[in-house]
């Protein structure tokens, strides 16, 4: 029972953790796009005004996604509590600095002069699209939170049901062949006999009296 516990643990905490790396991947892909497109048209490059940073921070939050998305499937087929415990800590991290961000931009009206200018313009282009597709972005979002809150729960109960089942497991398969090392008895040579039996005595005393 504890087996097919873990084993729907297990996949449910790979669904889960996939729809992260769906989104790094498809962050990846739009970075990648825009720093090609970027690179294509721009016919100078002004070393005086701030680099494409909307595009990099773009690329380096998807790969983040997909390095946490390997480790969780990491953690998910080991089932080890010290891999599941770094998954968590790490989760848990997003989503604080995920909610300081939402919080920051509903809080903060002024909070685009925080970050620095973009001379791709990518930046304005990307913030006109959620503004004009705000409910399907918001979804979105909120599907990302719900994974990653689910990944924690279930990245929590896999610890908890552990390394325990495959003790068990390993106790009641290998018990048998342990057996033989608790009642292990030292057999005596074949060259040496018992000197109790009658036999064996008459031959030992005959031995010595030709001696």
């Amino acid at each position: 029972m504890g087996s097919i516990a873990k084993t729907c643990l297990r996949s449910l905490l790979k669904v889960a953790n996939s729809a992260m790396g769906i989104v790094g991947i498809m962050l990846i892909l739009y970075s990648c796009w825009m720093i090609r497109v970027w690179q294509r048209d721009s016919s100078y490059v002004d070393y005086s005004s701030t680099g494409p940073w909307f595009m990099y921070t773009f690329l380096g939050i998807g790969v983040t996604m997909g390095v946490i998305t390997c480790l969780g499937h990491i953690a998910a087929d080991s089932a080890h509590g010290y891999c599941l415990s770094c998954y968590v800590v790490i989760i848990s991290f997003l989503l604080l600095l995920e909610t300081a961000m939402s919080a920051d931009i509903l809080l903060n009206s002024d909070w685009e002069k925080d970050l620095p200018e973009d001379p791709t313009g990518r930046f304005h282009d990307f913030k006109d699209f959620v503004k004009s597709n705000f409910d399907f972005c918001k979804w979105i979002g909120f599907m990302i939170i719900l994974a990653q809150g689910f990944s924690i729960l279930l990245a929590v109960a896999l610890r908890t049901l552990g390394p325990s089942y495959y003790n068990y497991d390993s106790d009641g398969d290998y018990a048998p062949e342990r057996l033989p090392l608790i009642n292990d008895k030292v057999q005596p040579p074949p060259y040496v006999k018992d000197l109790s039996d009658p036999r064996s005595a008459i031959n030992y005393n005959t031995w010595n009296a030709n001696k």
